[in-house]
């Protein structure tokens, strides 16, 4: 599949179009630098043309080096054929295309593990920390800026003083976590929703297989011919939001792709629209069960 056949979306503020559907990097257990590398370059083989990676998933690494082996290989010319976005700054590039704020939360010291002690977690300086975002932009580090895992609430917080409001707020967003009011908040507000999880996190000490294995999504499947995954990646296609989806697998990989040429019929809709609402990824399932951290997991 070639890389043009991924439609994009025009993100407020940034001159360049984010592709919709996105290859993620987290993997649990952590699948190692050399794993990762060869996955990333994998995906950009088969048409991935943004890639998702954060500092706490210990990716942006061979994200980097993935990239740097592309251009050397001729899989792609030049770094602005891909979009990356990233929570952190190390990934050997001169700039990136997406930054965000990873967790509306603070921690004051260095971690290689979860959860960790509630000593070192604390409130974020929301308007701090957004002046910074403002100053990446500004100096030209990054050509969008935005959150993830922040609610409406923290959101509000953001644009009360913002000179430049956030891009994109990339939350957990599925078939069996819609979302509905967070969607329309930052519709509202113009700022695009991107899905991570969204078919569950399976196989993850943060996720489960409410998704792969959810009955009314495989009978919809069995129907179109589809898999379980593709009907729940082209719901959530469908409610206008951009995708990271992740696997180092080259055959998922493409299937994950070919979600964009059908569509779901009203009375599949329905269906979907009707399962009971269940949030899968806490902050507490990766930080801890913390008072601070409830309580943030309580607002979205």
């Amino acid at each position: 599949m070639a890389a043009t056949t991924i439609p994009s979306v025009n993100l407020k503020g940034c001159e360049k179009a984010m592709p919709v559907l996105s290859m993620g990097t987290a993997s649990y257990p952590p699948a190692g630098l050399e794993a990762t590398k060869a996955a990333v370059l994998e995906a950009i083989k088969v048409g991935y043309r943004h890639f998702d990676t954060a500092f706490a998933y210990g990716s942006e690494k061979p994200v980097g080096e993935a990239i740097a082996e592309a251009l050397r290989l001729g899989l792609i010319q030049s770094r602005d054929e891909l979009f990356v976005t990233t929570k952190l700054w190390n990934l050997q590039l001169d700039y990136v295309d997406l930054y965000l704020i990873h967790w509306p939360i603070r921690l004051t010291e260095m971690v290689s593990k979860t959860p960790v002690a509630r000593e070192i977690v604390r409130p974020l300086d929301v308007k701090g920390a957004w002046a910074a975002m403002e100053e990446c932009k500004k100096l030209g580090l990054t050509k969008a800026i935005g959150v993830s895992n922040f609610a409406t609430k923290t959101i509000q917080e953001i644009l009360s003083s913002a000179t430049i409001p956030p891009a994109v707020n990339q939350v957990e967003l599925n078939p069996l976590w819609r979302q509905e009011k967070l969607k329309e908040f930052c519709k509202e507000k113009g700022i695009h929703i991107t899905a991570y999880s969204p078919l569950g996190a399976n196989n993850t000490k943060w996720g489960d297989n409410r998704i792969v294995d959810n009955q009314v999504l495989a009978d919809i499947a069995k129907s179109r011919g589809k898999t379980t995954a593709q009907v729940a990646l082209r719901w959530v296609f469908e409610e206008g939001v951009s995708i990271v989806t992740k696997s180092f697998n080259r055959e998922r990989m493409k299937a994950n792709l070919d979600i964009l040429d059908w569509s779901l019929t009203e009375e599949d809709i329905q269906k979907i629209n009707q399962l009971p609402q269940r949030k899968g990824t806490t902050m507490a399932s990766v930080l801890g069960a913390h008072d601070i951290v409830l309580e943030l997991d309580a607002l979205l």
